[in-house]
């Protein structure tokens, strides 16, 4: 092999490992982009593809991603739950302390933004804590109370997002739907910090003492410019604007910290569903499975593909957006991908010290899946 054969080899190798990394980096933006891209060979794109894009919802998620990058970046999270932390002394209290943090904040800041600040945190504090059974518990029980905490509000992921906006719903009405379910499962996350012990702990944390003050209020007044989008209060090219001015004038870094790739995820999906739509075969199809049942089927989904492309997918083949909403919600809860903040927590636990992976899978499957069994039957009685 000569150096032009072996420099072409070389060149194809490092081509083959950006693309492997880039798949296990973001496996649903591929499968979506995949999915998207057989549709086209289908329903070659046309003037209805203009009408696919959810602009609104799009937009929204960006102001969200900025705001909530913004106030992260101050150290607001840090100092809260810093000041939270050293009132804590035994394992269950501060078990309990963090769960806590993460249900009632997750309703604000979104699932996966939540975790990223939290369980990087907790495995810091564990480290001074020699209880393995306690960390992986602590862990699971902070990225369900952030996927369940974040089902009751509009802005809490971004199913509720689309959906919201998808079915015109009104705060009231999104509320009636959510809280019994998110009461239950608030009281089965109180009920199963009990399983941690009363171990004496210290838990000290450092955080920045001063907080820039210009800053800190620039990215509260966006994160509510943002809220007031979602409510339909102020039109969506305003937040837009706002969002990416007060990134320029503060911080440009925050314009990258936004994830670009759920944003293409969601593209992605509105072409797919929006094709498959246009198929009488698939959309009879879809329309008939789901009327009815859109509560189990849009929860048994989401175990595979995950609650927000579920969401996305099914939304186009029922006029249920109530129990739909609920569905991809608890769907949440289950296998490892079926909301992908899960997998945010088991990267940042598969990456510390002394990881037990098949301990921290039984833990996190023994209790995602009871809660999941739970709540289910908890609403199809209710009706």
């Amino acid at each position: 092999m000569d150096e032009n054969e072996k420099s072409h080899t070389e060149r194809g190798d490092a081509a083959v490992k950006k693309l492997t990394a880039f798949f296990r980096a973001q496996p649903v933006l591929v499968i979506a982009f995949l999915a998207a891209l057989v549709t086209v060979f289908i329903i070659p794109p046309d003037r209805a593809y203009l009408g696919y894009c959810n602009r609104t919802v799009l937009i929204q998620l960006f102001g969200l991603m900025t705001a909530v990058s913004g106030i992260r970046s101050i150290g607001i999270f840090d100092a809260v739950s810093g000041t939270i932390l050293r009132k804590t002394g035994n394992v269950r209290r501060l078990g309990l302390t963090l769960m806590l943090i993460c249900f009632f904040a997750s309703m604000f800041v979104t699932n996966d933004v939540v975790l990223l600040s939290f369980v990087p945190l907790t495995l810091l504090i564990f480290t001074k804590i020699p209880d393995e059974k306690s960390r992986i518990l602590t862990v699971v029980l902070e990225t369900a109370a952030a996927n369940l905490g974040s089902m009751l509000t509009p802005v809490g992921n971004p199913q509720n997002l689309y959906l919201y906006d998808k079915y015109h719903l009104s705060a009231d009405m999104f509320l009636r739907v959510m809280l019994p379910a998110g009461a239950i499962s608030l009281l089965c996350l109180c009920l199963l910090t009990f399983l941690l012990p009363k171990t004496a702990c210290s838990a000290e944390t450092a955080f920045r003492e001063r907080i820039p003050a210009k800053q800190t209020a620039a990215y509260f007044v966006l994160f509510g410019v943002c809220l007031c989008c979602v409510f339909r209060l102020i039109p969506d090219y305003i937040c837009l604007a706002i969002s990416v001015i007060t990134a320029l004038v503060f911080d440009r870094s925050l314009l990258k910290k936004v994830d670009y790739a759920l944003l293409g995820t969601f593209v992605c999906f509105f072409i797919f569903v929006g094709n498959i739509a246009r198929i009488d075969a698939v959309s009879s199809f879809f329309g008939q499975i789901l009327a009815g049942h859109e509560l189990v089927i849009s929860a048994l989904l989401s175990q595979v593909i995950s609650n927000v492309p579920a969401a996305v997918m099914l939304a186009g083949f029922t006029d249920n957006g109530t129990k739909l909403l609920l569905g991809v919600n608890l769907g949440g809860l289950g296998t490892m991908i079926a909301s992908l903040a899960s997998l945010i927590s088991f990267q940042f636990y598969r990456k510390s010290e002394g990881a037990k992976i098949g301990r921290y899978f039984a833990v996190f499957t023994a209790i995602n899946f009871g809660m999941l069994a739970l709540l289910l039957l908890f609403e199809l009685i209710r009706g």
